[in-house]
């Protein structure tokens, strides 16, 4: 295994007295050891909870039993919490029958409660209306009500808290009165109108739906979107292959090109080509016609036989042998690397190693929405500890992945009334199709995860947040993000569930060198994908040097300027003004070994 335990956890000699520190244990639990006397029944045990983990979903029922338990020891014992919450419920209840009162005899008195910021559900007009404000208000001074018990109890540990608040806020959100039809009136008006033929068209399009989920084929409409015929068709050929990843070299456009090449290396949890979607949305095609000659790996999807591919092998397999290729494509040029999301994250070890070790192939460092420490890695981080990954490895260790099916379900329940609920108010009730885009078809072309490569990602970043901590090592010695001379582009989303843009900007707290941090409008993958041609969102962007001192995220926030606009050029920009600003003839492209989009990306 190259991706090894720091020197300071090594084990001891024997003789040594010395207490041990605590070791946080390699990225994978090793098996147990067994003698013909002692039959190994750890296979039974993982089967079942295998078993177990497929039928919660992956979601460690030991996990929610702990938060409730030490929820309901304290409220029990907290006579003042309670008596405070049933206050709060008392003067809700009465601000809301004043409020209803009022509303009934024809007064316009202002909302008791607004929907929180990025809540639709309640936009539609109709919704303003009496009765169906008052349904509206009672409901949403109900969820806060609800959600506000979990927290603030003596003694209940902060990540219970957090669990159990996120719990009751997915069990309100499935008792709204939009989700029951009803209630909602619209979707009784619209089966009024039709006559209930919108509640037949949803029959029919739920059936299509669960028809296709069996068969595993993909959502309705991704084939107007083919990989490599309406998406994926920047011109260009495969100069590289290995048994985990491609390398695509894309052809020039311009008649002469900047000196210094740009490999993009994307996240492997999703298709490559979210950045090279159709031409007029393609990152890939506009930084080719700005005269950049453009490199991306595109990553294979794993397999069962897979499942012994490390977190290392993404870094040796993946980065560096993609580097190689393009020295060996562009000899003599330093390259300015871009990884994005898990592709970023991968990038910066390969890159501390390469500093560490003198390789100084590097002119700039890209990393789009892409996290490095993951102390506040949002969401996602509220029910990962050892008992959750533990469960993860059995449900991988019996198919040697994860599949993307799984991932995708952990990433709906950040965003459900946004990427559940309305999904089915509007497909299965109110029988509307929403068009599928480019975007949508790339989404539902998932991909799946090693069991190996996972479980020490899940364990040496998200758990043990070794990387900033400086227990990270590469070939046996720790590797430190300070090493790094480079100048560093990072950019985060406002809205991204994924990547929380405060957590990106922690690169700047670890790194020495200069960093230009960008925040943009959107959310992961809408706020990346933004060509100028567009005309829409913003961003804000600001350099700190290093003999500057550090600005935390909301003064940052308060303080960088505002552009309108995508930021495209902005970044395209800053590439010309790190690196070489000579341009050249575009290097040779050779017939390779396939035409762009390659073989690795069709797979499925």
């Amino acid at each position: 295994m190259t991706l090894a335990t720091p020197p300071d956890t090594l084990p001891r000699k024997r003789h040594r007295a010395t207490p041990k520190r605590p070791d946080p244990g390699p990225a994978v639990t090793p098996p147990l050891a067994t003698t013909p006397s002692d039959p190994d029944f750890r296979s039974l045990d993982r089967a079942l909870r295998a078993t177990a983990a497929r039928l919660t979903q992956g979601l460690s029922p030991s996990v929610i039993m702990e938060a409730w338990t030490d929820w309901v020891v304290h409220l029990s014992a907290s006579p003042g919490r309670r008596l405070g919450w049933t206050l709060s419920v008392a003067d809700a209840a009465g601000r809301l029958a004043v409020w209803l009162a009022d509303t009934a005899a024809g007064g316009k008195p202002a909302p008791l409660i607004e929907p929180s910021a990025g809540d639709h559900r309640f936009t539609d007009p109709v919704w303003h209306q009496w009765p169906h404000v008052a349904v509206a208000q009672a409901y949403l001074l109900g969820e806060k009500l609800l959600v506000d018990i979990a927290r603030r109890v003596p003694g209940v540990a902060r990540q219970h808290e957090n669990e159990l608040a996120f719990l009751f806020t997915q069990w309100v959100d499935i008792l709204s009165p939009t989700n029951l039809p009803w209630v909602n009136p619209v979707i009784m008006g619209r089966t009024l109108q039709e006559g209930g033929m919108n509640l037949v068209r949803g029959g029919l399009n739920w059936l299509e739906d669960a028809g296709r989920l069996a068969r595993g084929a993909p959502p309705v409409g991704t084939e107007e979107f083919q990989v490599g015929r309406d998406v994926a068709v920047t011109p260009g050929t495969v100069i590289h292959r290995n048994r985990l990843m491609e390398v695509i070299q894309y052809a020039p456009t311009t008649p002469t090109v900047h000196a210094e090449p740009i490999l993009i290396v994307p996240a492997w949890i999703m298709k490559y080509y979210i950045l090279d979607l159709r031409p007029e949305n393609s990152l890939v095609r506009w930084l080719v016609d700005q005269g950049h000659t453009v490199f991306m790996v595109s990553w294979k999807n794993p397999v069962a036989d897979d499942r012994d591919l490390s977190l290392d092998d993404y870094r040796r397999l993946g980065v560096m042998a993609a580097l190689d290729a393009v020295s060996a494509a562009v000899p003599g040029r330093r390259i300015h690397a871009c990884g994005y999301c898990l592709g970023g994250t991968i990038l910066s070890i390969a890159a501390a190693t390469m500093a560490r070790d003198g390789d100084d192939r590097l002119a700039s460092l890209s990393l789009l929405a892409a996290q490095t420490d993951f102390a506040e890695a949002g969401e996602l981080m509220l029910f990962l500890d050892e008992r959750q990954i533990s469960l993860l490895d059995d449900l991988m260790w019996r198919q040697g992945y994860l599949s993307g099916a799984q991932m995708s379900g952990a990433f709906q329940l950040l965003r459900p009334n946004d990427l559940i609920w309305s999904r089915v108010i509007r497909d299965y009730l109110l029988g509307d199709r929403e068009p599928m885009t480019d975007l949508m078809a790339w989404n539902a072309d998932s991909t799946r995860m090693p069991a190996r490569m996972h479980g020490e990602y899940l364990r040496s970043l998200f758990l043990e947040n070794r990387l900033t901590a400086g227990r990270f090592a590469v070939d046996g010695r720790v590797i430190a993000l300070r090493d790094l001379k480079v100048p560093i582009f990072a950019l985060g989303t406002v809205r991204d569930h994924v990547a929380p843009w405060r957590s990106v900007y922690k690169i700047s707290l670890f790194s020495d060198t200069d960093v230009t941090f960008t925040l943009v409008s959107g959310g992961h993958n809408v706020g990346i994908v933004n060509p100028p041609a567009l005309q829409r969102g913003s961003y804000q962007l600001m350099t700190r040097h290093p003999d500057q001192r550090y600005v935390d995220p909301d003064t940052w926030a308060a303080q960088a300027p505002h552009h309108a606009g995508s930021w495209w050029p902005a970044w395209e920009e800053w590439l010309c003004g790190t690196g070489a600003r000579a341009k050249t003839a575009p290097p040779a492209l050779s017939t390779g070994l396939a035409a762009a989009p390659g073989s690795y990306v069709h797979q499925g």
